[in-house]
C-alpha cells in the first residue's frame, strides 16, 4: 500500500493499512518511523488497568477520610491513568510517541466532523432513550448519579470540576484508548474497518458497566468508529465525544 502523498521510498513499517494520517505526514517531513510494537495486550492493560484503580482509588479517599465529594472524584479521575495514560506512555516507549501512532491531530475539519458526528450522536442516543423509558422508566447514567451525590454533599467546586471530566475529560482519555490505541491496534493486526469498528463500539458500550444504557452506547461507539475511519484521527472522534457529553455537563450545573 502507498499512501497518498507519501513517496514509496519513504514508506515504513508503521504505514499500516488504516494507520493514522499523522503517520503519512510524518513520513511526508522526512521522518524515520519504526515498525510499533504497542498492540491488542496494550490495550486490554489500558481497560484493566482502569477497573483495577477503580476500587482502590474510593478505598484511598474514604480511608483517609476525604470528604465524599473529594472521595468520588478521585475515582473517577485516577482510573484515567491507565486508561488513558498507558496508550500515551506504550506508544512513547515502543513506537514513535502518542502524536503519531495515535493520530493525536486537531484541524478544522476535525472540527467540523465532530461538531457533526456528535450532533448525530446526540439525535440518535436521545431517540433511543426514549424508547427504553418505556422499559426503564427510572433511565438514568452513573455520572447522573454522581453528579446528584456531588450536589447533595459537596461544594459547588467539586460539581464543576465533575461537569468538566465528564465534557471534556473522559471524552479525551475514552477516545486515546478506543479509537486510538484499541482501533489502530486492531488494524494493525490485519482486521478489516467494519470489524474493527464493530469490536470497539462493543467494547466501549460495556466498559461503561451501564446495562440499561447499552443500545445508547452503542450508537453513540459506532459513530465515533465512523468519525475515525472517515478523519484518520482521533481529534474528530474527540470532538464528537464531546459535543455528546456536553449537554449532560451542563445538566449537571445548571439541572
Amino acid at each position: 500500500m502507498v499512501m497518498a502523498g507519501v513517496p514509496a521510498r519513504r514508506r515504513a513499517p508503521a504505514d499500516y493499512p488504516g494507520c493514522p494520517d499523522t503517520v503519512g505526514i510524518a513520513l511526508e517531513r522526512g521522518r524515520v518511523l519504526r515498525a510499533p510494537r504497542w498492540g491488542i495486550p496494550d490495550f486490554l492493560i489500558a481497560l484493566l488497568g482502569f477497573i483495577l484503580l477503580s476500587v482502590p482509588a474510593v478505598l484511598v479517599g474514604e480511608f483517609a477520610g476525604w470528604p465524599l465529594a473529594w472521595t468520588l472524584l478521585l475515582g473517577v479521575t485516577l482510573p484515567w491513568l491507565a486508561l488513558g495514560g498507558w496508550p500515551l506512555l506504550t506508544t512513547w516507549l515502543q513506537g514513535n510517541g502518542p502524536v503519531v501512532d495515535l493520530g493525536i491531530r486537531l484541524t478544522w475539519r476535525d472540527v467540523g466532523w465532530g461538531i457533526i458526528g456528535g450532533a448525530a450522536a446526540l439525535v440518535v442516543g436521545g431517540a433511543i432513550a426514549l424508547g427504553l423509558q418505556a422499559l426503564f422508566p427510572e433511565l438514568t447514567s452513573a455520572a447522573a448519579e454522581v453528579g446528584e451525590d456531588l450536589k447533595a454533599e459537596g461544594p459547588l467546586v467539586a460539581v464543576l470540576v465533575f461537569a468538566l471530566c465528564v465534557g471534556l475529560g473522559a471524552p479525551i482519555v475514552e477516545e486515546l484508548a478506543f479509537r486510538g490505541l484499541g482501533y489502530n491496534a486492531l488494524r494493525k493486526r490485519g482486521l478489516s474497518t467494519g470489524w474493527v469498528i464493530v469490536i470497539t463500539t462493543v467494547a466501549f458500550s460495556l466498559f461503561h458497566f451501564e446495562p440499561t444504557r447499552i443500545p445508547i452506547l452503542l450508537a453513540s461507539g459506532a459513530v465515533l468508529g465512523v468519525l475515525r475511519w472517515q478523519t484518520r484521527g482521533v481529534g474528530a472522534p474527540i470532538v464528537a465525544h464531546a459535543v455528546n457529553n456536553l449537554p449532560g455537563a451542563a445538566f449537571l450545573l445548571l439541572g
